[in-house]
C-alpha cells in the first residue's frame, strides 16, 4: 500500500554536504524532495566567500577535501559537469620541525616512506595493507556499525584503527614518522590518548596516496554547488532563507531528514520523541572548538623548509609529544602557548584564490569547546616559527572564535565542527544507542548529520544512509 499523497514525499533541512547527499539518493529514487536551508545560501560548512579583501576568496569552514574526492556515494555523481574541479598538490601535507627539516605525504607511498629513514618499512607495513583494502572496506568503514561485506580486511584496519595514537605511534622510532601520524590523528579534534584516534589519521594518510588532498577550484562552494545543481538537474527543489524552529513551519511531508545535531533537533522535534531517546539525545557530548583565522597575504607563507611551500596542507605542531600534549590540554580546558595549527595555502594551487601575484591563507586550532579567547597572536606565532617573515606578509585577516563559528553554522555547537566527540564511546553510537543511528523514536522522523555515524568530514555518507534507512522504512526501496 502506498503513502498518502502529501505535499513532498521527503523534506531535508539543512543542506550541509550531508543534507544534499540525503536529498539526492531520495530524489534518484523517484521521490519528490524539498530541501530547507535557514542560511541565504546553501553548503553548511561548504561556504567561500571574500572574507578579508575584495578579490581574496577564503573557504570559510572546510577547506581540503580528502574525503569529499573519495565519498563512495559522491563518487557515483557526475558532480564535474556540474562545475566541480579538483585540483590535487604534488604534496598533500607537510609537517615542519623547529631543525628546519620537513616530512611530507605525497600520493607515492613508497617516497613518503623514503623520506622516513628507519621507518620506511614500519610505514609500509602500516599503510600499504590499508591502501590496498580501502576500496574494498571504505563502504563499510564509512557507515554504522553492521557486519562488514570483506570481515577479514575490515578487521585488519580495525585492530590498527581502534588503537589510540599513543600507542600505534610506538611503532615507528623517528622524529619524523611520529611527528606526521600526530598531524594526522590530530585531526580527531581528542586527545591523542583516547582510543581509535588511529583510525582517523590512517584513513587520512591512505586518502594522501589514493587520490590526494584535494583543494575544489573556485572555493568550497563549489562542492555544494555542484551537488546543488545536480540535485535540481534531476527534478529535487531547494528553498534558502527557511529556518526551522518547529515541525509545524514543514509542508506535509512522510519523512523529514534533518542535517543537524542532537541540540537543534529537541528544540524542533522533542515533545515527540520517546522519553528514552530524548533522554539519549539530552546527554548527547559535544567536542572541543576550533579558532580560525583567514589571511590576505602580500606573498606566500614563507616556511624555512622548501616542501612545505609545495603543499596543500601543512601540519603546524613539531613533534608527537608537543601535539599530544596540547591536545589533552585543550581537553582538559586550558589554551597552550604552542597549539596543533592546522593551515592550508589554496592559493599556491589555485590562482582564482587571489588576485595575480597574492594569496590566501586559512587556519584553526582546537580550543575548549565555547572559547572565546582570541587566538590569533598564538597561532601567528606558531606560524611563523616555522616560517620566519610570515607577519610580514599578511595584508588583512578575519577571525572566528567558536561563538562566532556557532553562529554562523548553528551545528558547530561550542565550535565543535564534528557535530559531536568522536571518541569510542560516541564512534558507533551517535547520536544514541539505537539498532539504527539515522531513525528517530518518531515516526518519520530522521537525522541525517555528522552526529551520526560515520561522522564529521566532507563526505556525504551520514547523509546517504540515513536516506537509505528512509527508504526502505516508508517506501519499502532497498538501496545497495
Amino acid at each position: 500500500m502506498k503513502p498518502e499523497k502529501r505535499d513532498y514525499d521527503a523534506v531535508i533541512v539543512g543542506s550541509g554536504p550531508n543534507g544534499l547527499a540525503a536529498a539526492i539518493l531520495l530524489q534518484q529514487n523517484g521521490l519528490s524532495v524539498l530541501l530547507l536551508e535557514g542560511k541565504k545560501e546553501i553548503g553548511g560548512g561548504l561556504r567561500s566567500a571574500e572574507l578579508t579583501l575584495p578579490g581574496y576568496m577564503h573557504d570559510i569552514c572546510s577547506a581540503i577535501h580528502p574525503l569529499a574526492a573519495a565519498s563512495p556515494f559522491f563518487e557515483t555523481l557526475p558532480l564535474d559537469q556540474h562545475g566541480l574541479e579538483y585540483i590535487y598538490p604534488e604534496i598533500a601535507a607537510a609537517h615542519p620541525f623547529d631543525d628546519g627539516t620537513a616530512v611530507i605525504l605525497t600520493k607515492s607511498i613508497e617516497q613518503t616512506a623514503n623520506l622516513l629513514g628507519e621507518d620506511e618499512q614500519a610505514y609500509l607495513k602500516l599503510i600499504k595493507p590499508l591502501v590496498k583494502n580501502w576500496p574494498l572496506i571504505a563502504p563499510d568503514a564509512l557507515g554504522p556499525l553492521h557486519f562488514p561485506k570483506h570481515p577479514l580486511a575490515m578487521a585488519k584496519f580495525g585492530l590498527d584503527g581502534l588503537t589510540s595514537a599513543t600507542f600505534l605511534e610506538k611503532r615507528f622510532k623517528t622524529q619524523a614518522a611520529k611527528g606526521l601520524f600526530a598531524g594526522m590523528a590530530a585531526h580527531s579534534i581528542q586527545p591523542l590518548s583516547n582510543i581509535a584516534t588511529s583510525a582517523i589519521g590512517l584513513v587520512l594518510m591512505a586518502q594522501g596516496h589514493l587520490k590526494g588532498w584535494p583543494v575544489p577550484k573556485g572555493g568550497s562552494k563549489q562542492i555544494a554547488s555542484a551537488l546543488a545543481s545536480y540535485f535540481i538537474s534531476i527534478g529535487g527543489k531547494i528553498e534558502t532563507d527557511r529556518y526551522i524552529e518547529s515541525l509545524s513551519q514543514l509542508p506535509s511531508t512522510h519523512a523529514v531528514l534533518f542535517d543537524i545535531t542532537p541540540k537543534q533537533l529537541l528544540k524542533i522535534a522533542g515533545h515527540r520523541f520517546s522519553p528514552l531517546y530524548k533522554w539519549q539525545l539530552e546527554r548527547y557530548r559535544y567536542g572541543m572548538g576550533v579558532f580560525k583565522i583567514d589571511w590576505a597575504l602580500d606573498a606566500p607563507i614563507p616556511f624555512k623548509a622548501d616542501q612545505v611551500k609545495k603543499a596543500g596542507t601543512v601540519h603546524i605542531g613539531n613533534t608527537f609529544e608537543e601535539i599530544a600534549e596540547s591536545e589533552q590540554r585543550i581537553w582538559k580546558g586550558e589554551h597552550p602557548e604552542k597549539p596543533f595549527v592546522l593551515l592550508a595555502q589554496q592559493s599556491q594551487f589555485d590562482a582564482s584564490r587571489a588576485p595575480k601575484g597574492k594569496h590566501t591563507a586559512w587556519a584553526y586550532c582546537h580550543v575548549p569547546n565555547g572559547s572565546e579567547k582570541d587566538m590569533t597572536a598564538i597561532i601567528e606565532q606558531q606560524v611563523e616559527r616555522f616560517a620566519p617573515g610570515f607577519r610580514d606578509t599578511i595584508l588583512a585577516k578575519h577571525t572566528f572564535n567558536t561563538t562566532q563559528m556557532e553562529q554562523y553554522n548553528p551545528n558547530y555547537i561550542g565550535g565543535d565542527i564534528n557535530g559531536g566527540v568522536i571518541d569510542i564511546r560516541q564512534l558507533f553510537t551517535r547520536p544514541a544507542l539505537r539498532w539504527s543511528p539515522y531513525k528517530t523514536s518518531a515516526k518519520g522522523l530522521y537525522i541525517c548529520s555528522s552526529s551520526t555515524p560515520p561522522g564529521g568530514g566532507v563526505h556525504g555518507m551520514c547523509g546517504y544512509h540515513a536516506a537509505k534507512k528512509a527508504l526502505s522504512d516508508i517506501w519499502g526501496i532497498k538501496v545497495r
